[in-house]
């Protein structure tokens, strides 16, 4: 059952009602939860999950990793139950003190010999040999996730130790702090274990702290984001920004003043745009490899609030944070026996990984770490305020162009959604869950990315298909340009590698621009054979089995519309319309691809070039609209294209620029010809 707040304050928080007492209640609503499947004060913190083949343990699982899934539990749980016990030292979950339980829980898996120790580094190194590039463990996430909650909590917890009782957690914390890692955002765990070896009396090696401190520095990309191994993603704000965050404040302020300066500077500068990834209600998209996390998007504000010079806005920040926390928990399928799904709403395999277990989406839980601000911090004594979205006229959608990570942001005032668009991203042609996560064209906070419906035409994405061969290629690069004139220019390649040259490589030059609700593209095809299908799909639309199709046309121009109801009973409506280039359009129905309801519907439109080298349309023009309400789109809003030019006299878009003329009164100048020497990823 969804989690229902009472006593809503809308004087302090008139968009969301919700203020620190909420949050509180929301920590124990989780809590109580999870704490239904802990038998006792000696019991592991372990949770059904109805997914069994891919996540762990499963037949495939070493024994090592079967004791990581206790340690996830436990470390995760924590991340509530730690700020909430700093506040109310005697609270219980399940009838269980949670004190003493947590207490107890730590120490054990802490204990060699004990039947819930999860090994040391030196106990796996010895179980699997030296592996190459690095021996390297789930354990080592959650020792972070361990200090960082005895530190919030350490009246409470860590202080009531006895020295001996200390001295074997440190000792299981110190085989991990300098041993090997994963070189990507996973150094910070190293850190924080060494910032909290440091800030406990002892000896650590500084030059491996000083190590991976730089390089985490220059992982930072621009905008406030840090480059995650590949990619770009919502690490940058969990991980990236709300533990360097943690390092200052611990170790970094005191003895490496210039990297803690600098991490403060791009926490600060992440501020100044991060609102406007989040929707009118303060949404998260789903978007990058751990929707699972759900809500923990919002854990780089409080990070920023542990610095010494935070610049976020306290009462923008705690709207968003609320309106995400509710996009989940207000909803009756976020939780799975009580415990947060390994799902980004449902249970939703497509999306999950095999490093996870049920216990991972617990991670979620960092966003409780704002319970450690004070009741009278901004934070919780602040107004809310909608930032921009109450700024916005009617028809306005707001864009927010970050060159560094390669994201594009745009608020669309009229149907409060954000949608987000991603380039720099390269995934290996066989990952359809990396494709689905950061290749799709565009993310919707309303609309969360489907998952491949297997037939060749695919939601918000290019597909091409060989008609000889039957071969369907994927788009796995997405190269960045930049936006100019309003326009935002990218690059797709299908199944692209670095080992073929791209000129062997079928791509798309993609340029795209708002509408009031929606996206605009004016896309230009490049292919180098003959026989090719190509095809693009709609935003997943749910399927709750009242869907009203309506198909709608003006001269050669064709739109099918949606309207129906996600699996909330939110209204919905989607339109997407083709106006150049493409010669079919048509509905298709998939199961258990959409991550909000068991059936859904795409619109796909498509298109056939038989011949090798025929001078035939060249740009593919459509529009994808969504709104959030029964009120019918009108005609112009459906068709809003009222005038397309082309440079060459037989209008295929070969060369030169394309003039779109608008409804609205806009002139959009599409002009591919440059963007070669300038892509980026």
């Amino acid at each position: 059952m969804r989690f229902i707040p009472k006593d809503l304050d809308f004087d302090l928080s008139p968009y969301t009602g919700l203020t620190r007492k909420h949050w509180i209640d929301a920590g124990k609503y989780l809590l109580e939860g999870i704490f239904q499947h802990v038998r006792d004060l000696d019991a592991p913190v372990l949770v059904p999950r109805f997914e069994t083949e891919i996540t762990y343990p499963n037949d495939g699982t070493p024994k090592w990793k079967e004791q990581a899934e206790i340690f996830e539990g436990l470390a995760r749980s924590f991340f509530i139950a730690a700020p909430l016990l700093a506040i109310q030292p005697d609270l219980t979950a399940g009838g269980i003190p949670l004190r003493e339980y947590y207490k107890r829980q730590v120490l054990a898996v802490c204990t060699p010999g004990h039947p819930y120790y999860v090994l040391s580094f030196q106990d796996m190194l010895e179980l699997e040999g030296e592996r190459e590039p690095l021996n390297m463990y789930q354990q080592t996430v959650e020792t972070c996730a361990l200090v960082i909650c005895l530190w919030i909590c350490r009246d409470v917890i860590w202080d009531t130790y006895t020295s001996e009782e200390k001295r074997v957690i440190l000792d299981f914390i110190a085989g991990y702090a300098d041993q090997g890692t994963v070189p990507q955002n996973w150094r910070l765990f190293n850190m924080l274990d060494l910032a909290f070896l440091y800030r406990n009396g002892e000896k650590i090696d500084e030059d491996i702290m000083r190590h991976h401190a730089q390089i985490i520095l220059h992982y930072y990309a621009g905008d406030g984001w840090y480059r995650d191994g590949e990619s770009f993603d919502y690490y940058s704000v969990w991980a990236f920004q709300m533990y360097t965050a943690i390092w200052c404040r611990w170790y970094g302020y005191e003895k490496e003043p210039y990297l803690a300066g600098k991490f403060e500077e791009y926490s600060n500068e992440l501020m100044k745009t991060y609102p406007a990834l989040f929707d009118q209600e303060g949404w998260v998209n789903m978007w990058g490899r751990s929707g699972l996390y759900k809500f923990a998007a919002v854990s780089a504000f409080d990070g920023n609030f542990f610095l010494e010079h935070p610049t976020a806005n306290p009462g923008l920040a705690r709207r968003i944070c609320s309106g995400a926390l509710m996009q989940f928990l207000g909803r009756d399928d976020v939780l799975y026996e009580g415990s947060l799904t390994l799902g980004f709403y449902r249970t939703f395999p497509p999306m999950l990984q095999d490093y996870s277990c049920a216990e991972s989406p617990l991670w979620a839980a960092k966003a409780f770490l704002c319970l450690h601000l004070p009741e009278d911090h901004p934070f919780w004594t602040a107004k809310e305020e909608g930032g921009s979205w109450d700024h916005m006229e009617q028809g306005a959608s707001l864009e927010t162009v970050l060159n560094g990570p390669g994201l594009c942001l745009t608020n669309h005032r009229d149907n409060g959604t954000t949608e987000l668009r991603s380039g720099k991203v390269m995934r290996m042609k066989e990952d359809e869950n990396g494709i689905c996560c950061y290749a799709k064209l565009a993310y919707s906070t309303k609309y969360p990315w489907e998952a491949f419906l297997g037939n060749g035409k695919e939601s918000q994405m290019y597909m091409v298909t060989d008609e000889k061969t039957g071969k369907v290629q994927k788009p796995n690069a997405l190269l960045w340009h930049g936006q100019k004139e309003g326009v935002l220019y990218r690059r797709c390649f299908f199944d692209y590698e670095d080992a073929v040259e791209t000129h062997w490589n079928h791509c798309v030059d993609l340029a795209d621009f708002p509408v009031a609700e929606g996206l605009v593209r004016v896309d230009k095809l490049r292919l180098y054979k003959a026989g090719i299908q190509v095809t693009l799909g709609s935003y997943g639309f749910p399927d709750m089995g009242q869907v009203q199709v309506r198909e709608f046309s003006e001269g050669n121009t064709r739109a099918i519309v949606l309207k129906g109801y996600d699996s909330q009973g939110r209204e919905k409506q989607m339109a997407m319309t083709i106006f150049s280039a493409w010669e079919d359009l048509e509905l298709l129905s998939s199961i258990q691809t959409n991550a909000d309801a068991e059936k859904s519907l795409v619109i796909a439109a498509s298109l056939k070039r038989e011949k090798l080298y025929g001078y035939e349309p060249f740009v593919m023009i459509s529009q994808v609209i969504t709104r959030e309400s029964f009120e019918d789109f009108d005609r112009d809003e459906i068709f809003s294209i009222a005038k397309i030019t082309y440079t060459d006299p037989q209008n295929c878009g070969g060369y030169g620029p394309v003039i779109i003329q608008m409804k609205d009164g806009r002139t959009m100048t599409v002009d591919y010809l440059g963007i070669e020497g300038a892509l980026q990823i």
